[in-house]
């Protein structure tokens, strides 16, 4: 599933073409993707204006002339596209975007109109239209942490969090009401640069360790976000090229290889915890 730096470099890759254009010609080729439609779906979007394109955890968010806002979620193949063209190559086996296109639009910016498609080959995704000024108290948003990237989140923050919680921190850190948008991949790489062992409990990590913890997060999701993403399976930004982070992995994957570490002689080990992988050094990151 496409996790936070790769929704945030899609966002980043329509923000160009939709920021400020008018939708014209909505369509909807199916009921449904992981949920229906919302009614009237290209109705109420076509002749609104794009205010901005908003990213809140995983979400794309953007708030239309309308009042309403237009969600999507990318699921795990969502992917949009400019002009039906797919600058870049894909994954051998990446599904075709033509034949899983499920809802495409024009948008009209400076007098040009650039058509836009969003196809799902698996149909995990989904989109809605949400009053913008409730946006905060929809079941999808109500509850979740502060994002990553913002100034809410700290060592301070995941202190309080996890004050007295047995739980293990990698299991935690994927707790969406402890943070938004962070995700399996990114959580396994932060722990490995903060030095920290995906079986410790939460509670039992000391504040000056998850200052740390916090500054790696971000950091590592700066340099994903630089590097456009990681394509593992179907993820693609907004032109249909791949991202390159996943060639810069310190251990997510890496089951069996010396660790990358200057000086360790571990090798990155890989277990289950909370239903996902666990990828890790057990020398870097001792218990």
């Amino acid at each position: 599933m496409p996790e936070l730096p790769e929704v945030e470099t899609v966002r980043r890759g329509l923000q160009p073409v939709l920021e400020g254009a008018r939708l014209t010609r909505v369509r909807q080729n199916r009921p449904d993707l992981r949920f229906p439609f919302p009614d009237r779906f290209p109705d109420r979007l076509e002749g609104a204006t794009v205010e901005r394109i908003d990213r809140r955890a995983k979400y794309l968010l953007m708030p239309l002339s309308t009042g309403e806002t237009w969600v999507t979620h990318l699921g795990m193949t969502g992917r949009f596209t400019l002009d039906g063209e797919q600058v870049g190559e894909f994954e051998e086996n990446a599904p075709a975007v033509g034949k899983h296109e499920h809802v495409s639009l024009g948008a009209l910016k400076n007098g040009t109109t650039t058509r836009i498609g969003f196809a799902d080959a698996r149909r995990f995704g989904f989109m809605g239209l949400i009053p913008t000024d409730q946006i905060d108290a929809h079941p999808w948003f109500a509850g979740l942490g502060p994002e990553p990237l913002g100034n809410r989140f700290s060592g301070a923050h995941l202190a309080e969090a996890f004050a007295g919680k047995k739980q293990n921190i990698k299991v935690s850190l994927l707790d969406q009401r402890v943070v938004a948008g962070l995700g399996n991949i990114y959580v396994c790489e932060a722990l490995f640069r903060a030095r920290i062992s995906p079986l410790l409990a939460a509670g039992k990590v000391s504040k000056p360790r998850l200052e740390v913890l916090a500054a790696e997060v971000r950091n590592v999701l700066d340099d994903a976000i630089a590097a456009g993403g990681s394509t593992l399976r179907d993820f693609a930004n907004a032109e249909g090229g791949q991202g390159y982070f996943q060639h810069r992995f310190d251990v997510y994957g890496r089951e069996g290889k010396p660790c990358h570490r200057d000086g360790c002689c571990g090798v990155v080990k890989r277990i289950v915890q909370g239903g996902r992988s666990t990828f890790f050094c057990s020398v870097c990151q001792k218990r």
